[in-house]
């Protein structure tokens, strides 16, 4: 039989008509001549009703099925009973009837319920990744999903964007991330890599006149995972020729308005503000500044630098920081153990320490109290703070302080409780600096990536005898409630200015030449003035659907190892198929996996 519609989607209209439906059993209660069984698709629950007196064989059929079994039934849709009405249903006011039932599939007893909310371990949810998106919460989040992409579709392909691939075997580049390389077997010892987004072949597109991009790209990058990050993930790409960043701005906002509306039933107000890179680190102590709530962070760096308290004032000398933010009501609420617990945890950030003081109506209090009390009333008069409130001071470089003082305001504001639900803050964050200095690799480096146009006023930066790494450039992220949800900028398309900024990262011409050639020829070929920006598309779906990992809306994530329970990949291949690759390992090395 053919089914008629989706369990869940059974309405009073068909009331008094036959349906055919077929699902999964969610849950059976036999009631003695009354076998009630709630039978779930995608689309929700319906409830089946069974009477014994009326059709003993088909009662006998569905007594005899268990949860999880595949049913196809057939029957007649009818009202529920006054008092039997469920409010928290799709389909509350309705029930099946059965004249006849067919059990297409059994199940084995699963290794956790299939419902919201469920005990049980991740790893052992993804290993059984199929049983676990049946769960009602997890087939929502693929929903969302859908259908987020499907209006990324409808709305870029009516604003003029051509949807165009871009190879996922490609040569290896630097994008600030290790590539996944994967060997050939025709060329032994060469090696393709998984491309860590499309950049470089968007905009080749705009050099062959494609105009306007876009594209669903998946991309690979081999990092350390944490809760918003994977190995692989999806983008949503974007490229324009003869664009402004308020060009782009402007149709990413669109883009943005659809889904919020389409998806959440929210009118968003566009323009987006927009916060300068500068203030955003000042302020917030983050690039993606969580504007949410109040908690702000000031620089008393002036106001200290010639206080007593030798460590706030040797910062100063030494042309570092010391800043603080202010916890409204904090004096009680946070105990000295609290309090070192905090620092503690901001040692990560490189922190030496964290100052604090409790304001009383007599004062201050707190270990450093005795040192700042001479200049209690002018930082009290920066910071807002009033009586019952706490200081919490960071002094160090600017880094330091930035990282420190952003995680403690954001913990203290979940914390606290501070942050109302249902807000929805974007914003974009602009004038990025062009260079970065990365203490891990001990060099300067992109803060987007090495195309990006630095503003026109900056240009000179790049000049012999000037210094690069005061340029600031023409790029621009996204900011979703504390989170980058995407990221662009204006591309280099001026082949003089692309080699000063290679040089000014430490490229020779020849190495310059071996990774980039075929760009640096294309801006050669006529490149069009051009800009862009990509969506991570996993980590929006994620603050959509109000979920607390990416993996909750991926339908087939890795774990935190970047391993993948389900297929238990990456694995071990055959000797042949090393073989045929010219692949030899060292033999004191064990590569079992964890």
């Amino acid at each position: 039989m053919k089914r008629t519609n989706y369990c869940g989607d059974t309405n009073e209209q068909q009331v008094g008509q036959e349906v055919v439906l077929k699902g999964w059993v969610a849950k059976r209660r036999n009631l003695g001549g009354l076998l009630f069984i709630d039978l779930w698709d995608r689309e929700g629950i319906v409830q089946l009703v069974f009477n014994d007196n009326e059709n003993h064989d088909v009662f006998e059929a569905a007594n005899s099925v268990r949860n999880q079994f595949v049913l196809e039934v057939h029957g007649k849709v009818q009202l529920r009973a006054e008092k039997e009405i469920n409010p928290d249903m799709k389909t509350g006011k309705v029930e099946v009837a059965v004249d006849s039932v067919e059990v297409l599939a059994k199940s084995e007893t699963t290794p956790f319920d299939i419902s919201d909310g469920v005990d049980a371990s991740e790893d052992l949810r993804m290993k059984y990744r199929y049983l676990d998106l049946r769960r009602p919460e997890m087939m929502k989040n693929m929903k969302l999903r859908s259908k987020v992409a499907s209006i990324v579709h409808n709305y870029y392909d009516g604003e003029g964007f051509m949807d165009v691939e871009t190879p996922d075997l490609t040569r290896s580049t630097p994008e600030g991330a290790r590539d996944y390389i994967v060997p050939s077997r025709v060329y032994p010892g060469h090696f393709y890599a998984l491309p860590q987004s499309p950049q470089l072949f968007k905009q080749l597109l705009m050099a062959a006149g494609v105009d306007k991009y876009y594209q669903l790209a998946r991309c690979f990058r081999d990092e350390d995972l944490r809760g918003d990050r994977q190995p692989e993930f999806t983008q949503i790409d974007t490229e324009m020729s003869f664009a402004t960043p308020e060009d782009i701005q402007e149709a990413t906002e669109g883009l943005i308005k659809r889904v919020m509306k389409e998806v959440k039933g929210i009118d968003v107000k566009t323009p987006f503000p927009r916060m300068q890179w500068q203030e955003a680190m000042d302020k917030y102590g983050s690039d993606k500044p969580d504007t949410r709530f109040d908690i702000l962070i000031h620089d008393l760096s002036d106001i200290v630098k010639d206080s007593s308290f030798k460590v706030f004032s040797s910062t100063v000398a030494e042309g570092n920081f010391v800043r603080a933010i202010c916890v409204p009501g904090g004096a009680e609420k946070y105990s000295r153990k609290d309090i070192s617990k905090k620092e503690e945890y901001i040692k990560r950030y490189g922190s030496k320490g964290l100052a604090w003081v409790k304001v009383t109506d007599e004062g201050y209090n707190g270990p450093v109290a005795k040192f700042l009390d001479e200049k209690a009333d002018q930082i009290n008069a920066e910071m807002g703070a009033k009586e019952g409130d706490l200081i919490l001071f960071v002094a160090g470089s600017f880094h330091v302080v930035c990282d420190s003082l952003g995680y403690l305001r954001r913990a203290i504001a979940e914390e606290l409780d501070t942050i109302k639900p249902g807000q929805w803050n974007y914003l974009w964050v602009v004038n990025w600096p062009m260079f970065e200095y990365d203490e891990g690799f001990g060099k300067w480096i992109a803060s987007h990536h090495p195309f990006t146009m630095l503003n026109p006023e900056d240009l000179h930066y790049l000049e012999d005898g000037e210094d690069p790494h005061k340029a600031h450039a023409q790029s621009y992220d996204i900011i979703l409630n504390g989170q980058e949800i995407g990221g662009g900028s204006i591309r280099i398309h001026d082949p003089k200015v692309q080699e000063k900024v290679l040089k000014a990262l430490g490229y020779s011409k020849e190495r310059a030449e071996a990774r980039f050639g075929f760009l640096l020829k294309a801006l050669e070929m006529g490149m069009p003035p051009e800009g862009g920006l990509a969506f991570g598309l996993d980590r929006w779906v994620m603050i959509l659907a109000e979920a607390d990992s990416i993996r909750d809306v991926i339908p087939f994530p890795k774990n935190s190892k970047a391993v993948e329970p389900l297929t238990a990949a990456p694995g071990k291949v055959g000797q042949q198929q090393l073989d045929d690759l010219a692949i030899k390992f060292d033999k004191d090395v064990d590569y079992k996996l964890d």
